[in-house]
């Protein structure tokens, strides 16, 4: 990663992440960081956001529930972004179709989807200024499934749409908004997520979570994806479409 003054990519940019205090939220925040923005990490819980801060001083922190109602009215209100990422979400319940209960299936729905909505919605209505860009975090999973996972895949399909929709609301209304979403494609091993999905299929194999990542063609880094979210963000007006998956081969356009 390049971060020489001269070659910065979102200097002077304000950047809010979304679930910014740990895994790929928290790559995310140093990516951005780093090439010259300044950063509001938002998360619930303040334990991993203080850390965060102790290792990055420059960041500023916001601890609320990003689910909540008013949530977006807060962020807005501490730091007004360049460039808004929705990374939070929850674990999902990681057992066969069969044993999920259906608060544990629509977990995901409840949190990443309910986030990406809301915060979607704050975009358009508040609005934010033109040329600010939402990027959500989607899934692989989205394109795939997660047979594992309840309604994970479902909701991260959602939030694909959710960029789809809230793009051509934007343009309809001449707003001058850019919205995306960006799915990882594949798991992310070092993540509490990506850790969570390693043992719930390994198991399933009667394998070792070793492995399990041992057999997986291409496995993900954070600091891939939180690349491409910098690459996104610093010109979003250069790519077609609105929906990417991130793998081996770069930036993908989905259609």
């Amino acid at each position: 990663m390049n971060t020489s003054a001269e070659t910065r990519r979102l200097d002077s940019k304000s950047v809010v992440v979304i679930g910014g205090s740990r895994g790929l939220g928290r790559a995310i925040v140093a990516a951005t960081q780093a090439e010259g923005a300044h950063v509001l990490a938002v998360a619930r819980q303040e334990e991993p956001l203080k850390k965060l801060v102790a290792e990055y001083p420059a960041v500023q922190m916001l601890r609320l529930n990003a689910s909540d109602e008013n949530a977006p009215a807060k962020v807005f209100e501490t730091l007004s972004p360049d460039v808004l990422i929705v990374c939070g979400g929850a674990i999902p319940h990681n057992v066969p179709l069969s044993e999920q209960s259906w608060e544990q299936f629509s977990r995901n729905w409840n949190t990443d989807v309910k986030m990406s909505l809301l915060f979607s919605q704050a975009a358009l209505t508040r609005p934010l200024p033109v040329g600010t860009s939402v990027i959500l975090i989607s899934s692989g999973a989205a394109i795939g499934g997660s047979p594992l996972s309840g309604g994970y895949a479902g909701s991260k399909r959602t939030q694909m749409f959710i960029a789809s929709y809230a793009q051509k609301e934007s343009d309809r209304r001449a707003l001058g908004l850019h919205f995306f979403a960006l799915a990882p494609g594949s798991i992310m091993p070092e993540t509490d997520l990506g850790k969570a999905a390693v043992s719930a299929y390994a198991s399933s194999l009667g394998i070792s979570a070793q492995d399990f990542i041992k057999g997986m063609p291409s496995p993900q880094s954070p600091e891939r994806v939180a690349n491409a979210v910098v690459e996104i963000a610093s010109n979003p007006g250069s790519r077609e479409g609105n929906v990417f998956l991130v793998s081996g081969k770069g930036i993908e356009a989905l259609p």
